[in-house]
């Protein structure tokens, strides 16, 4: 069983230590065996548990029994936690780069990546949204046919946009961006949680759904223009839904996956039911990638506070992704 690869993220955040809970509690919660990418130092300056330092992904089954397999990348600069630092952002951009490369070429079975701060990835030059964007531009995808899926035990959602500003949004949607996000995220859930029919729901862009062009226009013009192609291809979607109904319990049995215009119409329900086991997936590459829904978390680094539930659920879901990709080969 290949492994899978985990970017520590920013040395000076909370990645490392939940990187290092996560493997100690590997037996618990029945953890695949995965391998650490990033600077050794971030993880002993948060935990003293056993890391051993390995030059290749095919020395992790021998060593994730007793100790966390590590590839080092040098250097993250002097490391405090807490503390982000310009060497540190481009030691999490050097580990993401090496992480995401040894899941395109087959050496690991997918991708995880640790929380990274955009902030200080802006300032040495990163030029891309997130680390979504830049994990599909490296697996030569489209960032109109990758999509961010944020999933929870009882949730699933998605940003049709993401982290743009929110007066911006209605002048980014169109009918085939709408379209596009839509294929990939039908296609997402089949190939890699083995959904068959997979069930979308669109929220509303406007209060109440627009009330018929009463509050806005963008459900008339753009949403049932796009659902209308959609439905002529098979994919089972209803929408728009008034996104303030559509996220209590019995709302959520009726549909896989919500698909929502704008970040926080997305990750408000899901980090307010799922906090702590939220997921952050990318749809629609050629590898799976995930990650811990939450940030970096400089405030209670290095103080023994991080709960490694989102990682933990993270590492699992990459797994289980990987299982039934290979299942459909």
């Amino acid at each position: 069983m290949r492994p899978l690869a985990v970017s520590l993220g920013d040395p000076a955040g909370i990645g490392p230590e939940i990187v290092a809970k996560s493997w100690a509690l590997r037996e618990v919660h029945g953890l695949s065996p995965f391998f650490a990418v990033g600077d050794v130092r971030a993880i002993e300056a948060v935990w003293d548990g056993p890391v051993v330092r390995i030059s290749s992904p095919e020395h992790v089954a021998d060593i994730f029994t007793d100790a966390l397999p590590l590839i080092q990348v040098e250097d993250a600069g002097a490391i405090e936690p807490g503390a982000p630092s310009l060497p540190g952002a481009r030691c999490s951009l050097d580990s993401l780069e090496m992480a995401a490369g040894l899941a395109r070429s087959g050496a690991a079975a997918a991708l995880v990546t640790g929380p990274v701060s955009k902030a200080q990835l802006y300032a040495i030059g990163f030029d891309h949204a997130g680390q979504t964007e830049f994990v599909a531009e490296r697996c030569g995808v489209s960032p109109d046919n990758a999509v961010m899926l944020l999933a929870g035990p009882t949730l699933r959602t998605v940003p049709i946009t993401t982290h743009v500003a929110l007066r911006d949004v209605s002048d980014m949607l169109s009918i085939d961006l709408i379209v596009a996000k839509a294929r990939a995220t039908e296609r997402g859930l089949t190939r890699n949680f083995g959904i068959a029919r997979p069930r979308l729901a669109f929220a509303g862009f406007n209060p109440h759904a627009g009330e018929a062009g009463a509050l806005g226009r963008e459900e008339i013009e753009l949403l049932l223009p796009a659902i209308e192609i959609l439905r002529a291809e098979g994919i089972d979607v209803v929408g728009p839904l008034a996104a303030d109904t559509m996220f209590h319990a019995r709302a959520r049995a009726g549909y896989d996956v919500a698909l929502c215009l704008y970040h926080d119409q997305a990750l408000i329900p899901l980090k307010t039911l799922h906090f702590d086991e939220g997921v952050n997936m990318t749809l629609g590459l050629p590898i799976v990638r995930t990650s811990p829904d939450h940030g970096t978390a400089f405030d209670i680094a290095g103080q023994d506070r991080a709960d490694p539930g989102a990682m933990i659920a993270a590492i699992r879901l990459a797994r289980s992704a990987a299982d039934w990709r290979a299942q459909q080969a």
